[in-house]
C-alpha cells in the first residue's frame, strides 16, 4: 500500500524524460542540475529529484521529477527558467537536437488514492 503524505490538493508534478547518449551525459547533467537548483529555490516546489539508469544501448535515461504545490507556481518557474537559460545563452530544444536526446515532458496529477 502506498504511504499518503498530507499534500495540498492542488498539488502537480512534473516528470521529464530523457534518453541521453552516453557521450552526451556530462553535459546534459551539467545544465539539469543547474536548473534543478533554481527551481528548488522557487516558490511552489515542494521537492525536485534527478534520477538516473543507465542502459546496455550505451544510453542513459535521465528523469527529473519536480512536485509544485499548484499549476501557477510552474508557469512562474518556466518564466524563472526561461531567463536563466537567456543569460547562459542556452537555447533547450538545440541542445536537445545538437546532443541527439530524445525528451518526453509532462505535467501529472496525483491519483486520489482515497477513490475504490
Amino acid at each position: 500500500m502506498l504511504k499518503k503524505l498530507a499534500r495540498p490538493s492542488t498539488t502537480l508534478f512534473r516528470v521529464d524524460k530523457f534518453i541521453v547518449p552516453a557521450a552526451a551525459r556530462d553535459e546534459f547533467l551539467d545544465q539539469v542540475s543547474r536548473t534543478g537548483a533554481l527551481l528548488g529555490t522557487l516558490a511552489g516546489c515542494l521537492q525536485s529529484h534527478i534520477l538516473e539508469q543507465a542502459s546496455r544501448s550505451g544510453e542513459v535515461s535521465i528523469v527529473t521529477i519536480v512536485e509544485w504545490d499548484r499549476a501557477e507556481s510552474i508557469e512562474q518557474a518556466r518564466a524563472e527558467v526561461r531567463a536563466m537559460q537567456r543569460r547562459m545563452g542556452v537555447d533547450p530544444q538545440e541542445m536537445l537536437a545538437r546532443l541527439g536526446i530524445r525528451a518526453d515532458m509532462a505535467s501529472y496529477s496525483p491519483v486520489d488514492q482515497a477513490r475504490g
